[in-house]
């Protein structure tokens, strides 16, 4: 990557070591009461956000003082548009699933530059299963106690060449009537339907564990930026709902027009049906 200022490698090894430092300071809230608060939106904080956006800001801004940084729980400082690098960052992924203590929540450490999503970190704190990738050099699934050493071959992960009889993720706390009739029309190319939580259903895809996800509902850049760089460089497809690129350190940070997810380019289905019905 052109005139890329940081090591790859060691850039990984950061991202890894601070998201898996703050899924144990999660860890540690989880397993006792926590205090719920909810947002504007009606969606929920709770104090292990609150916990982990504090620790990972300050990591970053330690080790990486001259990257701007947008996280979900942290006001917004718009200078950061003038910088080519962005930490773009989730504290946890999927707040609805810690609440309901059900293990599918992650943290999300994703890094744009020049408005690209070029490396990303998503990590499992219930079973440390750990997704990182950088741009050109691939994706990789290790865990919290087997990580030795960065872009080891043995862990690089790929989507599967699946067409056809796909299986298909749904969102567990998110679905929605678009979702249904989309399966509806497409029930002939299903074979099994997967639900989870958070960014783990981008993770099982970029792992040949499912093939595609369809997000019709917004989101925001902290829910996408890590794991389109996991999906992508583990050869999968990444776009916004209208087929068009995802960017990042945008001034609106509003996913508006959802996302799909598909291993490969055969498996991105027609939506009109859905958004004319």
């Amino acid at each position: 990557m052109p005139n890329f200022p940081f090591d790859p490698q060691k850039l990984l090894a950061d991202m890894c070591a601070i998201s898996i430092e703050a899924g144990e300071r999660i860890m540690e809230i989880y397993k006792k009461d926590f205090n719920i608060e909810y947002k504007a939106d009606k969606s929920p904080v709770t104090d292990a956000d609150k916990a982990a956006d504090t620790y990972i800001n300050l990591a970053l801004a330690e080790k990486y003082p001259d990257v701007a940084r947008l996280s979900e729980e942290t006001a917004d400082d718009i200078s950061r548009r003038k910088n080519d690098l962005c930490f773009i960052v989730d504290p946890i992924d999927g707040t609805r699933e810690f609440v309901k203590r059900n293990g599918e929540f992650t943290v999300n450490i994703g890094l744009s530059y020049k408005e690209r999503s070029v490396a990303g970190v998503v990590y499992v704190p219930v079973t440390g299963a750990l997704y990182y990738a950088f741009n050109g050099i691939g994706s990789f699934r290790s865990t919290k106690d087997t990580l030795s050493k960065i872009f080891a071959e043995s862990d690089k992960i790929h989507v599967s060449s699946t067409t056809g009889k796909l299986t298909v993720m749904q969102s567990r706390s998110h679905p929605d009537k678009e979702t249904l009739t989309l399966f509806e029309v497409y029930k002939d190319q299903i074979s099994e339907i997967k639900i989870s939580g958070s960014s783990i259903k981008g993770c099982m895809i970029s792992s040949g564990e499912g093939d595609v996800y369809y997000r019709f509902g917004p989101t925001y850049e902290w829910d996408t930026c890590a794991m389109q760089a996991v999906v992508e460089n583990a050869g999968g497809i990444f776009l916004q709902g209208d087929l068009s690129e995802m960017t990042y350190n945008r001034e609106n940070t509003l996913n508006a027009k959802g996302f799909i997810i598909a291993n490969k380019k055969e498996n991105i289905w027609d939506l009109d049906c859905v958004l004319h019905s």
